[in-house]
């Protein structure tokens, strides 16, 4: 029988999972849209907040820190699934490839935190905070993704020479990035709701799939700021699209972002890889395999959709939640799973891929699914924005 202690667990999993269904439109019966309803009130009170404290750093009643240096925001108005990442990673090759001095600052969500002792200690020694994190710097790859966290791992993996710090204080974070490493550009990953540092060009992100959810903000909704905080950018990327983007997204930002610049682009498997090795397998192969496939990200079903595009066969598939970090309990179950469905390959994404430990062994084949941004729409407006980068540089020089 299970214990007390796994009841408490499996009660307070399921009810995060029928929470985040709430949240995101999916449909739970007469119980949820009766949570749904009590949670309006607070996404009311929720809004009303976030509005509040924009106005405060407007005005300058609440310090805004400019660097001295240029500040580049990417980020977006929902939680979690707007394919951030890779366009951090876009942005940040293109800057490079131009002769930029480029670090990523990133709060490092679920990444290893001080302890609580340390904290208190400190607090009670008035001993200095600890330094940030620093994932990579210009020779390699520094922390692994359990101290840094899955999202500023992968970047740090996937750009050589690029300097990843990780702090929640990001002003501390830009301090240090602009002194250790003497960068000339700093992009914020995951920052349009950081208002204590100073952006100098805003890039927000929409999910064409999915742009506002229901409307609402948290906790009713995925919204971290109402639709109208769209006037904020200074650019829209308009992510997942197919090329026939809704004329309703576009109507709503042109709302209330007259004149929008607006950037298509579609995230597009571009090869396979071993989870524990650096060969590139080309997609075909795929085609007609059966497969596992198990993920911890915000929007499965489009990773999934991916894999049957792909020609392959979903023999079993897994859900876990959001950054999800896998025990190799739950490992051992999945590919358990596989084997009995007959599954030939277990795949999984990148993000998942940096949150297996390195020890974990499987008979079967054991790949990620590697994807990369594509621009099919206004690739001028992508590169007007890495001029915009360059000349802001040149004037503040002058």
């Amino acid at each position: 029988m299970a214990s007390l202690k796994e009841k408490i667990s499996k009660w307070g999993a399921d009810f995060q999972e029928f929470s985040i269904d709430i949240v995101y439109g999916r449909d739970r019966g007469f119980k949820g849209r009766l949570f749904g309803l009590f949670l309006q009130g607070f996404s009311y009170l929720f809004s009303g907040i976030v509005q509040c404290r924009l106005f405060l750093y407007n005005e300058r009643l609440l310090s805004n820190n400019a660097l001295g240096c240029l500040v580049v925001v990417v980020g977006n108005l929902t939680v979690g699934g707007t394919g951030k990442t890779p366009v951090v990673e876009r942005f940040a090759k293109t800057l490079q490839d131009r002769g930029r001095k480029v670090a990523i600052l990133s709060r490092g969500y679920k990444s290893k935190k001080e302890p609580s002792y340390q904290k208190i200690l400190r607090w009670i020694t008035h001993a200095e905070p600890p330094p940030p994190k620093v994932v990579s710097d210009e020779s390699g790859v520094l922390l692994g993704s359990d101290v840094a966290g899955d999202e500023p791992y992968m970047l740090a993996r996937n750009l050589p020479g690029v300097p990843v710090i990780v702090d929640s204080n990001r002003v501390k974070g830009g301090l240090y990035a602009i002194k250790k490493f003497k960068v000339d550009t700093l992009i914020l990953d995951d920052g349009f709701q950081y208002l204590p540092l100073r952006g100098r060009l805003n890039l927000l992100l929409v999910d064409s799939t999915n742009p506002f959810g229901n409307g609402f903000t948290l906790p009713r909704g995925i919204l971290r700021e109402p639709v109208k905080h769209l006037s904020r950018s200074s650019y829209i990327f308009l992510t997942k699209s197919n090329g026939n983007p809704d004329p309703a997204i576009l109507e709503t930002i042109h709302q209330y972002k007259p004149g929008a610049e607006v950037i298509e682009c579609t995230h597009r498997p571009e090869y396979l890889q071993p989870v524990f090795g650096e060969k590139h397998i080309d997609l075909s192969y795929l085609q007609g395999k059966k497969v596992g496939v198990f993920s911890g990200i915000a929007v499965p079903e489009s990773f999934e959709k991916f894999v049957r595009d792909l020609g392959a066969e979903i023999v079993y598939f897994k859900r876990f939640l959001d950054h999800h970090r896998f025990s190799e309990a739950e490992l051992e179950i999945v590919f358990t799973g596989c084997e009995e469905a007959g599954a030939e390959i277990v795949l999984t994404t990148e993000k998942d891929a940096v949150r297996v430990e390195e020890d974990f062994e499987t008979d079967l084949e054991f790949l990620f699914l590697r994807v990369m941004i594509r621009i099919i729409s206004g690739v001028e407006d992508f590169q007007s924005a890495v001029e915009r980068v360059c000349f802001m540089d040149q004037v503040s020089k002058e």
